[in-house]
């Protein structure tokens, strides 16, 4: 779905996003110098309320995975008075503009099986791995080295 778009004005590329409830009426996308191949392209400055521009997100570079390989710019807008940062992609390109899509992200499945991998660690010196034998006996009293008399039962808090 369609929320926006950018332009070149006066030489900057200005543009805007709007939805039912989002309305940012003045953005700009600046261009990022790095060597950092990571960096992204743009930064997205929205002009506040106390009408400073600030950054609200940044734009990487990406290309489709159908048979077209399009490349285009994705990234998010976030603000602390956003409720979740908002993913966003443009398309096109400077001379024409850029059209601002957003795609909804598909709910998480918390029914899903979760792969955790192989990650168990080794751990050194220990028997067994993890933590070593349990200090507690079957009836949960203590059973490991050392003087049970000593253990001191009452913790102040």
């Amino acid at each position: 779905m369609n929320i926006g778009e950018f332009k070149v004005v006066n030489g900057r590329m200005r543009g805007w996003i709007a939805t039912r409830t989002i309305d940012l009426p003045q953005l700009g996308l600046r261009s990022v110098e790095s060597p950092n191949e990571r960096a992204p392209l743009y930064e997205i400055l929205a002009l506040n309320v106390g009408n400073r521009w600030v950054q609200v997100g940044a734009l990487w570079e990406a290309v489709a995975r159908n048979s077209t390989g399009e490349a285009f710019l994705q990234g998010s807008i976030d603000d602390p008075s956003l409720p979740e940062p908002l993913p966003i992609a443009l398309f096109g390109d400077e001379e024409e503009g850029f059209r601002v899509a957003w795609r909804r992200q598909p709910p998480r499945d918390v029914f899903a099986p979760v792969s955790r991998g192989s990650s168990r660690r080794d751990y050194e010196g220990g028997e067994g791995g993890g933590f070593g034998d349990s200090t507690a006996g079957s009836e949960g009293g203590f059973s490991g080295a050392g003087n049970a008399a000593e253990l001191d039962d009452a913790i102040p808090f």
